[in-house]
């Protein structure tokens, strides 16, 4: 009776704006998505010209609306359910209260993280990006052997240290939807005093990637997507555990230690044939966060479901293509 399941997994999308990822029994490192870059190629020729072009932007008040009405909803009820638990690691009310207070705060922290870049990037040092991931990530907490980011910025900063010369610095970017819980400014300068690079930790708790992916050097993450916005401008990309995008060409294959010093750049034609495999098998038009795109989604996540067209054109490869490593570096699935 087990082989007649047929379990299909959404989440936002990897190409966005609008798309939903779509994909069959499951996704990141338990993801069936092929990391043989001769077979993406084959995939990308199957599927041929796509319109990737970006559609139904999202909406600031269906990102966060939905989201109020059922947390709130859970803490008012909670003596009904008595034994519910949450998903998330924070309690609703504080992460509210310390979003919205973020949130007013947002164009003086823009500022002051434009003018830090800024004063960066006129020192004429090279610099290393790296993209701070939610402690409530299941990114980081299913599919990573860490319990903390503080795990990870550890890893870079002793390797920073003992790897390169003066000159290369390191810019952390804070997440967009980090509340505040952690105080990041503090572990970071605290990790950087340890190991000795304190002038050379830069710390941006506003504005967008954008900026410091102009002159990076490349760019260290756990398995964020912001690694797949990295490709796509041209960057060398380094993951500490794979990544759906950790594919030979495209990201870093070696060693942390000697991508300070020789970063290997994505090849852009993969990258090319990687964007159009993923959006032609395991990506499907619409968004959650847009009053139309919502409507799209669900049409077509149901005709997909419905005619068991989850990762088609030979893009679901059993078993999971990513899951040996992924164990070997301790992740616990």
């Amino acid at each position: 009776m087990q082989n007649d399941l047929y379990i299909a997994v959404t989440e936002l999308g990897a190409l966005r704006p609008g798309w939903m990822t779509l994909e069959r029994n499951g996704l990141s490192t338990v993801s069936h998505f092929p990391i043989d870059p001769s077979l993406i190629v084959k995939l990308a020729e199957r599927a041929g010209e796509l319109d990737l072009t970006p559609k139904y932007p999202s909406s600031f008040w269906l990102q966060t609306a939905p989201d109020v009405v059922y947390n709130l909803t859970n803490v008012f009820l909670k003596p009904l359910f008595p034994h519910y638990q949450r998903h998330t690691i924070y309690p609703p009310l504080s992460e509210y209260i310390r979003g919205a207070v973020r949130l007013l705060r947002e164009t003086k922290r823009n500022s002051v993280a434009e003018r830090k870049m800024a004063e960066l990037r006129n020192t004429g040092v090279s610099y290393f990006v790296v993209p701070l991931q939610l402690e409530g990530d299941f990114q980081l907490r299913r599919h990573s052997p860490f319990q903390s980011f503080a795990e990870v910025l550890e890893i870079i900063f002793k390797s920073l240290s003992e790897e390169v010369g003066a000159n290369s610095h390191l810019v952390l970017k804070s997440h967009p939807l980090d509340v505040g819980f952690e105080d990041w400014p503090g572990v970071s300068e605290k990790l950087a005093k340890k190991y000795g690079i304190s002038e050379r930790v830069h710390f941006l708790d506003g504005g967008g990637l954008e900026g410091p992916f102009e002159a990076a050097s490349g760019v260290v993450t756990l398995n964020s997507t912001a690694g797949l916005e990295a490709l796509q401008a041209g960057l060398p990309v380094k993951t500490l555990v794979p990544a759906h995008y950790d594919i030979a060409g495209l990201t870093h294959q070696g060693d942390l230690s000697g991508f300070w010093s020789k970063p290997e750049r994505p090849d852009l034609e993969l990258l090319q044939s990687y964007i159009v495999a993923l959006a032609a098998t395991t990506q499907v038009r619409g968004s959650i966060h847009n009053q139309e795109g919502v409507h799209v989604a669900a049409e077509n996540i149901a005709d997909k479901i419905s005619r068991r067209q989850l990762n088609p054109l030979g893009a679901f490869v059993d078993p999971p293509p990513r899951l040996a490593r992924a164990r070997e570096l301790g992740v616990p699935l």
